[in-house]
């Protein structure tokens, strides 16, 4: 795991979807599950995007919303 190779003075940022994921029914994604294991360790920071973070077209953010409900 890419994980594990993290250096001295060094930052990994890992950049997902968790919504976007096209595995079978009941199956984990694996950001999902580093997500569930890392969270709430020191040093660890997740950033939760929502439609006021879209800087597309005003429709987008009210289909993010709309997909959220």
């Amino acid at each position: 795991m890419f994980l594990t190779r993290l250096g001295f003075d060094s930052k990994i940022v890992i950049t997902g979807d968790i919504t976007q994921v096209d595995l079978p029914s009941g199956t984990k994604s694996g950001l999902r599950q580093v997500q569930e294991i890392l969270e709430g360790l020191d040093d660890v920071h997740f950033s939760r995007l929502t439609s006021q973070d879209v800087v597309r077209h005003k429709l987008v953010g009210r289909i993010v919303d709309a997909y959220e409900k």
